[in-house]
């Protein structure tokens, strides 16, 4: 077998344009601080890409050279790729205090991987297309939910405040006072912050609510008995 394949030029494009489209999802995961960013998906696209080729050409030596009647699908190592990429997704998903967060990066992983296969099976303008769409709706569409659909997500602001009667009353007064909505809040002991008895006090905020998190960590932090606020 000869180290170049008749058709290397074409194998070379389909790896690199599938290395391209799936980074440029990653960029702008990346520009998201998520946990899975540019080199997370363009390995992922380029391997799917790999695998697509491996299907279509990995098997031309043996099919050439086959005496009876063979029976060969290009889909089956496809399949497996698509259905096998779960587990790095899972990977992306972080949950925390019944707030979910990662699925669109989970998201983006599994179609980058998509890319890749139909990158290397040579449908190159769904491979634009499909990027096109994917970065619009991570970047634009990510924007407008930010700005008009997001108001039922929650910000949790956390504080370490002196063990006292009232002052989870003086601390959900205060976000009353601001207009804050609280969601949801729990209180934890924390025996080894400082001399004085003090507790954690969790408060789930709506976040549309929330508009300047400096002033909002200001304004509490000059409450009595407050030692440390975090958002």
């Amino acid at each position: 077998m000869d180290f170049l394949p008749a058709d290397y030029m074409v194998i070379t494009i389909r790896l690199l344009m599938a290395a391209f489209l799936s980074g440029m999802i990653g960029i702008e995961r990346e520009t998201k601080k998520q946990p899975a960013g540019l080199r997370t998906h363009l390995l992922v696209g380029t391997g799917a890409c790999l695998m697509m080729i491996l299907s279509l050409n990995g098997f031309d030596n043996y099919i050439n050279n086959a005496s009876g009647p063979l029976q060969f699908d290009p889909s089956r190592i496809p399949s497996y790729v698509i259905s096998g990429i779960g587990f790095l997704g899972a990977g992306t998903i972080i949950v925390n205090r019944g707030s979910v967060k990662g699925l669109a990066t989970a998201a983006s992983i599994w179609v980058a991987a998509g890319l890749g296969l139909v990158v290397g099976i040579g449908m190159y303008y769904v491979a634009v297309l499909s990027t096109i769409i994917v970065i619009g709706t991570l970047y634009v569409l990510g924007e407008v939910e930010k700005k008009y659909i997001s108001k039922h997500k929650q910000k949790q602001i956390i504080i370490i405040a002196e063990d006292q009667e009232e002052m989870f009353s003086k601390l959900s007064g205060y976000f009353e006072d601001n207009e804050l909505k609280v969601m949801d809040f729990q209180i934890e002991n924390v025996d080894t912050y400082s001399e004085k008895r003090v507790s954690k006090y969790i408060f789930s905020i709506e976040e549309g609510y929330v508009s300047n998190e400096i002033e909002l960590v200001k304004e509490v932090q000059k409450l009595d008995g407050v030692a440390k606020v975090i958002v």
